[in-house]
């Protein structure tokens, strides 16, 4: 499971022989390679009580995929992992506790692979209906002459910033500009043309979420959990009712779910 950003990572690894037989090694080094490409070193020690196996501990900084190498001498071994770290607010429609009411959770020993399922369960209800969790979305255009500059991702809350990529280029300022919030067309106020190499950084997502879209994403949360883990019985929403794939989710999303989701789909071909 993803690690919290700024949470500490206990690394392990084991030093063996030809033989497969753990062995104190001459020296042990522990390299994680940064989703920047950059590389940091961790203190290796090894474990008193367990000869030829090694722990590191690392402070998490950044974002993203994390490659581990341990490369341990005398005797020559290496192995190779790696772990993710997940952005310091990632975006879930659902609260822990009440994902955990909704299964039925009382114990918070699997709250680590409820939070994952959570998350997931997230992306796929923001498939249907686009962004849910507000937060802050960039994005270029190249535009000639246009009218309107139409963002990905609706509803918009609010266009931040707009910079020209291109030295010399026009910048415009975010209070001289339109957005529709539904359709995500941007124009000038004054009726003028928009042009060049643009950046948008804006806002999207719901400040209220509508009672229909976090029931679909109940119902979603429960159908992944049931299918990882099997059922217990005692869930709220019984049985399942996956009946035919849904293009690019195969059968994740239960047909009641998308019911629920319906009023707030997203018109074919946006994304």
């Amino acid at each position: 499971m993803p690690f919290d950003l700024g949470a500490t990572v206990r690394l392990t690894g084991e030093c063996r022989d030809p033989d497969g037989t753990l062995a104190t090694a001459a020296s042990a080094v522990v390299t994680i390679t940064l989703p920047d490409e950059t590389a940091v070193t961790p203190a290796v020690t090894e474990d008193p009580d367990k000869p030829g196996t090694y722990r590191a501990d690392y402070v998490t900084t950044t974002p993203g995929r994390h490659t581990v190498r341990w490369v341990w001498t005398g005797p020559a071994a290496a192995y190779t992992d790696v772990f993710d770290v997940q952005e310091e607010a990632p975006p879930a429609i659902l609260s822990l506790r009440d994902a955990r009411k909704h299964l039925n959770r009382v114990s918070t020993t699997d709250d680590d692979e409820l939070r994952f399922w959570n998350n997931a369960t997230t992306r796929a209800v923001e498939y249907f209906v686009g962004p849910v969790v507000a937060r802050s979305f960039t994005e270029e255009h190249e535009v000639r002459d246009a009218r309107t500059v139409v963002l990905h991702r609706t509803p918009v809350l609010a266009v931040t910033a707009v910079t020209s990529l291109l030295t010399g280029g026009v910048a415009y300022a975010v209070n001289s500009l339109h957005v529709d919030r539904d359709t995500g067309e941007v124009l000038r106020l004054d009726g003028g043309r928009l042009t060049g190499r643009l950046r948008f950084t804006y806002r999207a997502g719901r400040t209220v979420i509508p009672e229909n879209i976090t029931a679909g994403a109940r119902i979603i949360l429960e159908h992944l959990w049931l299918t990882q883990r099997g059922s217990g019985g005692g869930l709220a929403g019984g049985g399942q009712d996956v009946t035919e794939p849904i293009p690019g989710l195969g059968y994740a999303i239960p047909n009641r779910a998308l019911q629920l989701l319906e009023p707030d789909r997203l018109p074919p071909g946006v994304a």
